[in-house]
Formats: structure tokens, C-alpha cells, sequence
């Protein structure tokens, strides 16, 4: 990749389009990659022999709902989303190629994984969807975890539908159909019930010999609900697809859920639906065992490709898979960037009531750069980032907290450390459970928003994690640009595997600007997260009381 990727998408709307990508979006050869983020969904179009050029971008904000203690998203808000998106997209093909696409190639979609989509034999959504931030399933999850031999955290979609079955919910005689939001839009598009095995992975435990589910544990799972449950499982979850594999075809009723103009014209062949661990895996070419990545936005997690099996179960650890099905030890965290982007509009505001307002990006510049100027340990000031339940630190609810003690040093330099430290917490937490398994790591890749300020977040995670941490040129927009990658791959899936085919023709090129860890920031994050973990105790005490 000669070029940004991310200076790219900056530039779209400068950038004149050249006449051969003109032709190359009027002719469909392209790849179309969309992603729906906890709150943004975005549209990315590459050209599909070079999935490195990005044509255009679209996006649109949503955010999640908290209705009936239940964190969902309508399906509405989903399809007024994603055309929304889609639109935009559209818009800035006209606007640089005066072009308007009425086909891809082959076109991606992605979504944030686990959570609970139950339908009834009619194709109606039986209860609002439960997201992956829920946390409600704790003794669906207790039960299937030791049942089973390994862990299954709150978030999965089985942990989900066994705490139904548990509670004798009155919509569980009815349930035909459960799905992930990427399986829900994939099956709308295309009339077919299949999931990318990473994205299925979060659902159910899949079999590393097989890459599908495990069939030893979906017997064991029907054996202990009986006839509590309204089919056995298998025929409950979608079809099992590898990264590669042909999965339908963009339906007319699907180009018009898409694209209500009518623009858009059925038959672009779609490659499997992934979740965004899968496409973060992708955008950062990190599917090769002792490579990882960690990705933050709303939530936070890093994936771990593993080279041997873990010796115990852990509940701070996940086994998920690779788009190709490889085995990937992931730690998941429920919070992520969102209290740090809520204190960032609090400066922001601040800043317009004195008069001198300034844009979000300058914002979030000028207070990363304060923060390489704090102490090493955020002179005893902690942030706790929990707007929602965290399984790994033990609470059931949120509760945001900024703690210090009397002789803690108050400044905005450390406020923003700590705060930036508050992110990887919870995330470190798990990590250091993976370093007590031996598994060893090369590289750490870094993507999401918050890396967008070069050397500031990549340094602190480097500390954190003490290991080199490394951004590349898909930092800011991974997850639609990394599902556009898959969907370019099916065109060559049959003449090399996945990870040959991102190390020659996506990354041969690529350039990563990788921090190693500073020694005082290795020294002064561990000393902070003796403090975060002693001051759980007051974080656990806060959901008691508020």
C-alpha cells in the first residue's frame, strides 16, 4: 500500500477520481464493505483487484438504545442506517467520479458480534434485540461454561437463549431462527441463513478440526434443555461459512432494502457475513499465529491468534476464530472509548463557553498531547470507564468513577493519562491472564478512532501491554474497509489461502508505524493497575448504592 488508506478516506472529498476507477465502478469491479459499528455505520468501495485503492466512503451515526433495561437497536434504525449510509457512499462516488454505481462486484457486511435476534417461523422478530452489552445472562452463562469445559461469556448468543429457555419465556416456543446483526442484514440481502465462522464463533463454540460448530457441545447443549427448547440447536443457528466462500446473492428485495432509489440492481455475489473482531483481524493483517489486535471504540478487545491450545478455561477469555477459522484467544471488554469521548466533549464545551470553540478533532489533539506530558502512573488519579456491565471486572452495571486519594497529583495532564489508562484497564486485566498461558506475541496492531492522534494512544497501549503496538494505514476506518477485503477475496479464494493472500496483495506494501514499549510507561501503567484493581472494590460499592 503506497498510499494512506487513512489519508485517503481524508482526502475523498478533494481528490479528483481518475478515469480509470471511473470506469472500474461503472463496470461493477469493485467491492462494496459495509460495517455496522455500536455507533456508526460505515460504507467502504474498493476497487476489487486492488482492495488497497479506496474509491469512496460513506457513514452514518446511530447509537444504541436503553429500553426496559435491555441495550437494543431497532431494526428500523437498522435499515434507515444502513440506506443512509449507503446513500452517502453513493453521493461521494458522484461527487468524485460523476458516476453513480448500480452494482459491485461482490459486496461485505459486517457488524458488531454476539448478542440475540430470535425470529419465529413467520421471519418476525420475537423480542428486541439484545446486544452484546447486555449482561443479564449471567446464570445461562455459569451453567453452559462448566457444562461445557470453556467459557462462555454473557454476551454469546447461546448464553442468550439459554437464560430465555431458564426464564420460560413466553417467545421461546416460537423461536425458528437466531442470528447475529451481520447474519440478520446478510439474510435480508441475500434470502441466507449463513454467518462467517468468526462471526458464529461468538455464538457458539466451534470445533477447530471442523470449523463449524462443535458437535460434541450442540448434543450436550440439547441433552440439557430437552424439550424445553423448540428444535434442536443445529437447526436453530445459521450455516457455517469459511472466508472465501461464495454466500448468495444480492436479491432484488435486497438491492431495494439497500438502496430504495432503485439505483442499485440485484445479482453482486456476497461473501460471508463477519463480525468486526473477524474484519478488525483483516484490517490489520493480523491472522497468523503470535499476531493480534486490539480494537476500541465503544467496547474494547484484543484478539490473539493462538499457536497451541490454552491449558484451563478462563472467564477472562473467549476462543473465537479467524474469517478463515483459525483458533483466537480474544479478551472482550464492554467499555471502551465512549466515557473518554463523553469528558472530551465536557473540555469541548468548555472551550466554547470561553469563547475560543473548537472542532472535536482539535479537542481530542490537544488533550492526547496533554497527556504525554502526565506522570507515569497518572500521579494516583484512576478513571473507570464502565458505562455498562463488565464481566472481566466483575460488575453487573456501570458506573463511571474518577477516584484519587488526597495526596493524588490533579492535573489536566494526568486526568487525561488516567483517563486514557482507563481505557486499556479492564483490558490489561485480561491480557496478563493470556501472558500466564506463555502465549507470546511478535506485534500488537492497534485500530479504531482513537489512534488517529499519532503517538499517543499506540504509546500508552504499548506501555500497557508492554509490547510493541503497531497503527496502520487502515487505523481509523478497519472494520468496512476490512470487510471489503474479504469480499475481494472471493475472487481469489481458490488459488491461495487467506493469510497469503493479505501478506502479498493487501499488505506487501503496507507501512506500520509501531511503537515499543517505554520502559516508564511499562513501570508506571503496572503501578496504576495494582490501584485499578484494589478500586474495583469502590466501583462494585457504587452499583450497589446508585
Amino acid at each position: 500500500m503506497s498510499d494512506s488508506t487513512l489519508q485517503q478516506t481524508a482526502d475523498l472529498d478533494t481528490a479528483p477520481g481518475r478515469p480509470l476507477d471511473r470506469q472500474s465502478i461503472l463496470d461493477g469491479r469493485t467491492s462494496l464493505g459495509i460495517e455496522l459499528g455500536s455507533t456508526r455505520i460505515k460504507a467502504c468501495l474498493v476497487d476489487a483487484a486492488d482492495p488497497t485503492s479506496v474509491l469512496a466512503v460513506g457513514s452514518h451515526e446511530w447509537e444504541n438504545r436503553f429500553e426496559d433495561r435491555v441495550w437494543t437497536y431497532s431494526l428500523e434504525d437498522v435499515w434507515s442506517g444502513l440506506q443512509a449510509a449507503y446513500a452517502d457512499l453513493v453521493a461521494d462516488v458522484r461527487r468524485r467520479y460523476d458516476a453513480t454505481p448500480e452494482t459491485f462486484g461482490a459486496i461485505g457486511v459486517s457488524a458488531m458480534m454476539h448478542g440475540y435476534l430470535a425470529f419465529d417461523e413467520r421471519d418476525e422478530l420475537l423480542v428486541p434485540f439484545r446486544t452484546w452489552r447486555n449482561t443479564s445472562t449471567g446464570e445461562a452463562s455459569a451453567e453452559l461454561s462448566e457444562r461445557f469445559g470453556v467459557n462462555i461469556p454473557l454476551r454469546w448468543s447461546i448464553a442468550h437463549l439459554h437464560q430465555a429457555v431458564l426464564d420460560a419465556e413466553a417467545h421461546v416456543p416460537d423461536v425458528r431462527f437466531v442470528t447475529t446483526l451481520a447474519g440478520y442484514v446478510h439474510w435480508r440481502l441475500t434470502d441466507r441463513k449463513v454467518l462467517g465462522v468468526g462471526d458464529a464463533s461468538g455464538m457458539f463454540p466451534i470445533d477447530a478440526a471442523t470449523h463449524d460448530y462443535d458437535a460434541t457441545l450442540v448434543a450436550s447443549y440439547d441433552a440439557l434443555v430437552g424439550d424445553r427448547a423448540p428444535r434442536p440447536l443445529v437447526e436453530l443457528l445459521p450455516q457455517v461459512l469459511e472466508a472465501g466462500v461464495p454466500a448468495g446473492v444480492l436479491t432484488t428485495g435486497g438491492a431495494a432494502l439497500l438502496d430504495p432509489t432503485g439505483g442499485l440492481k440485484p445479482g453482486a455475489l456476497l461473501c460471508p457475513p463477519e463480525g468486526d473482531a473477524g474484519t478488525g483481524m483483516v484490517a490489520t493483517n493480523s491472522v497468523a499465529p503470535r499476531t493480534g489486535n486490539v480494537s476500541a471504540g465503544t467496547s474494547i478487545f484484543a484478539m490473539v491468534v493462538l499457536e497451541r491450545p490454552l491449558e484451563h478455561a478462563h472467564h477472562e477469555l473467549d476462543l473465537v476464530t479467524t474469517p478463515a477459522g483459525d483458533p483466537v484467544a480474544m479478551v472482550h471488554c464492554n467499555n471502551g472509548a465512549s466515557e473518554l469521548a463523553a469528558w472530551a466533549g465536557v473540555f469541548g464545551q468548555f472551550a466554547a463557553a470561553s469563547g475560543t470553540p473548537i472542532g472535536s478533532d482539535a479537542v481530542f489533539e490537544a488533550l492526547f498531547t496533554a497527556a504525554l506530558e502526565g506522570e507515569a502512573d497518572a500521579g494516583g488519579l484512576l478513571a473507570y470507564n464502565h458505562l455498562a456491565g463488565e464481566p472481566i471486572a466483575g460488575l453487573t452495571e456501570g458506573r463511571p468513577l474518577v477516584v484519587r486519594t488526597p495526596d493524588s497529583r490533579l492535573t489536566l495532564p494526568n486526568f487525561m493519562r488516567a483517563q486514557l489508562y482507563g481505557v486499556y484497564g479492564t483490558l490489561a486485566l485480561g491480557m496478563r491472564v493470556l501472558e500466564g498461558e506463555g502465549v507470546e506475541l511478535e506485534r500488537m496492531f492497534a485500530h479504531g478512532g482513537m489512534f488517529r492522534t499519532a503517538g499517543v494512544a499506540q504509546r500508552f497501549l504499548a506501555g500497557a501491554l508492554d509490547a510493541p503496538v503497531a497503527v496502520g494505514e487502515t487505523a481509523s476506518e478497519g472494520g468496512a474497509w476490512g470487510i471489503a477485503v474479504l469480499a475481494s477475496y472471493l475472487s481469489a479464494a481458490a488459488e491461495t489461502d487467506l493469510g497469503a493472500y493479505l501478506d502479498d496483495r493487501v499488505f506487501a506494501d503496507a507501512g506500520f508505524e509501531t511503537a515499543d514499549p517505554d520502559p516508564a510507561d511499562v513501570a508506571g501503567f503496572a503501578s496504576y493497575l495494582d490501584r485499578y484493581r484494589a478500586g474495583l472494590a469502590a466501583e462494585a460499592a457504587a452499583v450497589e448504592a446508585l
